[in-house]
């Protein structure tokens, strides 16, 4: 344990390290936040649960078609050139949307949608930068981590922050807060040396790239449904935090989810596992379905908290597995690509739960509206177990993690992302 603190503070000792790990968590602050702050916006404006529900799902969907374009361009024109104007364009955006309110829906609408289109892909580029700032593969693979967990903290503090913010002045004034930030985070990145001189290495690929891979379709599905379960809690939550003490209670709730990602990962990234990532993923996803049960029984707030906690536990775990299982199915040459698109997956799989669950609280409360995370894990687990065999098959390559010859980095198993459940 000690070996590993001391390998994060020699990373953070490295020129440009934290700076860069500082600016991308402040620059994603807004798209770690914008589902909750949304959801608040929209309840201090008078709407109902369906429109702030449907309003955060429009946001995610636009996130998650942005990210791989976005990402695109990067490659194409560097760094600088789209990480800022793409935060300049999402903080105006959202800007926008917080002065001239819910009304009309569409307009409303329109401004989410291009704020979560530009979103920057901090996180990417931050993983593309590591290597040319740490030269060394074991201080990469260590900064993928406590870039992981560093991620885990900011998802924990993060609705924390919207909360305090809202407490102190308004919903509207945390949208324009946050989203200062994020334009103050990218122009950090983005003006230091690394990302300024990086450049990306050519690369060709299939038309449909990662996605001519059964088993990675297959794990896609499955988590689309991981995807709707995390979606749906942001709204449960609300009608819950209303009937016991308002949005402090609900910043909680959210940040509790967080805490128990990280504690979840943490754990899990502390030992090696043996056997099939397939099988260990299935009964990792089987426990986060039962995790979310307790959650109907609506205690008190303490207890729902300790609740939310629980219920967040073993997300991080299945992520890392699946990270493990995408490489083992990626085609050659496309494993960055077949990340990506499960983070897509999943942003999108949490803005279908979003929009499902605004109708389902609207008509059967908090009550319902918890109950749907916990059948989307069910349904997740089905969708693995019937696949089972695609998801076993041999893939035609013999690649580890540790060792993949699509990551140059030749990168270890990633402990904790669910950062990247955005």
């Amino acid at each position: 344990m000690a070996a590993g603190f001391a390998g994060y503070l020699e990373i953070l000792r490295a020129r440009h390290a934290t700076r860069l790990l500082a600016g991308t968590l402040v620059g994603r602050l807004p798209n770690a936040t914008a589902a909750i702050a949304i959801v608040l916006f929209v309840r201090a404006e008078g709407g109902t649960y369906s429109l702030a529900g449907a309003l955060a799902a429009v946001y995610g969907v636009a996130n998650a078609v942005g990210q791989p374009v976005l990402g695109r361009l990067v490659d194409l024109h560097g760094q600088p050139r789209v990480q800022l104007p793409a935060a300049l364009a999402a903080a105006l955006a959202m800007t926008a949307f917080a002065l001239t309110g819910i009304e009309p829906p569409v307009l409303a609408g329109t401004a989410v949608a291009v704020a979560g289109l530009f979103a920057p892909p901090l996180e990417g580029g931050l993983r593309a930068l590591w290597p040319a700032v740490l030269r060394r593969d074991d201080q990469v693979h260590t900064a993928y981590a406590m870039d992981a967990v560093a991620q885990e903290i900011m998802f924990t503090v993060g609705p924390l922050l919207v909360t305090l913010c809202v407490s102190l002045w308004s919903a509207q004034a945390a949208l324009v807060v946050l989203n200062v930030l994020g334009v103050l985070g990218a122009l950090s990145v983005v003006c230091s040396p690394p990302s300024r001189a990086w450049r990306s290495a050519p690369r060709e690929a299939h038309w449909l790239g990662a996605l001519r891979s059964p088993g990675l379709l297959a794990l896609l599905g499955a988590f689309l449904f991981v995807g709707v379960a995390l979606g749906s809690i942001t709204v449960a939550a609300v009608p819950y935090a209303d009937e016991h003490g308002g949005d402090a209670v609900y910043g909680w709730l959210m940040a509790a989810l967080g805490l128990g990602a990280l504690v979840g990962g943490a754990v899990y990234g502390a030992r090696q596992w043996s056997g099939a990532p397939e099988r260990r993923l299935r009964v990792l996803v089987a426990l986060l379905a039962v995790c979310y049960l307790p959650l109907t029984l609506m205690p008190g707030v303490v207890a729902m908290v300790l609740l939310a906690a629980l219920s967040g536990v073993f997300l991080a775990p299945c992520i890392a597995c699946a990270f493990i299982i995408v490489d083992r199915h990626a085609p050659a040459g496309t494993v960055t690509e077949a990340f990506s698109w499960l983070v897509t997956t999943i942003t999108v799989g949490a803005s279908v739960g979003t929009g499902l669950a605004g109708p389902v609280v609207q008509t059967g409360g908090a009550l319902w509206g918890f109950a749907l995370p916990g059948a989307a894990g069910a349904v997740s687990l089905l969708v693995l177990l019937a696949t089972g065999r695609v998801l076993s098959a041999p893939v035609g390559r013999a690649v580890v993690a540790a060792s993949s010859e699509n990551d140059p980095n030749r990168a270890v198993e990633p402990r904790l992302s669910s950062g990247d459940r955005a």
